[in-house]
């Protein structure tokens, strides 16, 4: 049995047959110009045996989040993230690019290739660091996790048991680099899931901007339902689970439906 836990944002808890991942954690309440609408995850929420972070915004690869972690938790990153985040040399790292494949607190990795920019990142050797994705598991219950992507062909990604896919991102528009819900939906077909999470939205939300009216209703309340709808009418709402933030939801194998 698979569990999944969605902490909010990116930040979601796995937990495969005998090892517990964790991607991309972020657990503060504010992060520069954005506030998070919700408490943060609690310290439970650091338990794992492998960190995967899929690219370098702070909201992924959140430092002091990761220095909550215990010491001796591996951290996957992507290539030339140590020497552009430098208290990363203090934790466990390992750095990986698109097509790694390798073998980590008995999780099987293979890296994916991302579509995500990471030139508004200022930190010198940052930008040059790639975004990726990841298809890892266990004793053959097996998770998809893209990261922060913009559309791509997908189809090379063979199926897993759990999709946690991003559906948004936190307005006032989703730029480049994202998946809109329909377009996540696409994504997840053609990958192919048995469990289908949504990540990546209702949970940050910009300080200058209003936490009500047309803005916060189409960028921040809406991809939850825009993504069900999409699901459904690609034949996929048996699929997806959205459980609210913080519920620990067992997911039952079972012969793959797609």
């Amino acid at each position: 049995m698979t569990a999944v836990t969605w902490w909010g944002h990116s930040f979601a808890t796995v937990e495969l047959p005998g090892a517990t991942v964790v991607t991309d954690p972020l657990m503060v309440r504010r992060l520069f110009h954005v506030r998070r609408a919700s408490p943060p995850p609690p310290s439970a929420a650091t338990r794992a045996d492998l960190v995967l972070v899929s690219h370098l915004h702070h909201d992924h690869l959140h430092v002091p989040t990761l220095r909550r972690f215990d010491d001796t938790v591996p951290i996957v990153v992507p290539r030339g993230a140590v020497p552009a985040v430098r208290p990363l040399e203090r934790l466990v790292t390992i750095e990986v690019s698109p097509g790694d494949r390798l073998q980590v607190a008995g999780v099987d990795i293979e890296v994916l290739p991302a579509r995500h920019d990471g030139r508004r990142d200022k930190r010198p050797g940052a930008a040059e660091a790639p975004s990726v994705g990841y298809r890892f598991g266990r004793d053959g219950t097996t998770c998809w996790y893209p990261g922060d992507t913009g559309v791509m062909d997908f189809r090379a990604v063979r199926p897993v048991d759990l999709a946690l896919v991003p559906i948004g991102g936190w307005g006032p528009s989703l730029g480049h680099g994202h998946l809109d819900p329909v377009q996540a939906v696409e994504a997840v077909r053609q990958v192919g899931a048995r469990w289908i999470v949504p990540v990546h939205h209702g949970t940050y939300w910009p300080v200058v901007l209003r936490s009500s009216g047309p803005t916060h209703e189409e960028w921040f309340t809406r991809p939850a339902g825009r993504f069900l709808e999409a699901a459904a009418a690609a034949g996929l709402a048996d699929h997806v689970v959205a459980p609210p933030m913080g519920v620990r939801t067992p997911l039952p194998r079972g012969t793959m439906p797609m």
